[in-house]
């Protein structure tokens, strides 16, 4: 758990370190034009009324969007994650944020800039089933 400001604690960023909280920092001024474009579409809770947060630690990873209410983390994927080796590493860390009873959907850029209603359509699904659960 990382404290800030004194003895406040922030559970939903699951142990990240404070070297991790800045690198969230350094990301959310250097978002990608894909994840600007779906940020437009989570922020202010413009998305079914949950909130997102923009590059996000949990644990050892900076995750893209987090919304820690449905427990639910969205990422935005680039041409590297195509590479098998990137592709075995993404599993992993799914695995991982599962185990807090996170899930984890993924889009490419493409989808995100070329088919976003199809992505505002899939996240808004995964919010919902949650939310029958």
């Amino acid at each position: 758990m990382v404290l800030l400001r004194g003895n406040e604690s922030y559970p939903f960023y699951f142990g990240a370190s404070a070297d991790l909280l800045y690198k969230a920092g350094v990301l959310r001024r250097n978002m990608t034009p894909a994840e600007k474009v779906l940020w437009e579409h989570l922020r202010n809770r413009k998305m079914e009324g949950v909130r997102f947060r923009r590059q996000h630690p949990i644990d050892i990873f900076v995750v893209d969007f987090f919304c820690y209410e449905k427990m639910l983390v969205v990422e935005v994927d680039g041409g590297i994650h195509d590479e098998l080796n990137q592709a075995e590493r993404d599993n992993q860390r799914t695995i991982m944020l599962n185990k807090y009873n996170i899930r984890v959907i993924r889009f490419t850029n493409e989808q995100v800039m070329k088919e976003i209603r199809f992505v505002l359509n899939q996240i808004r699904n995964a919010i919902k089933e949650y939310t029958e659960r």
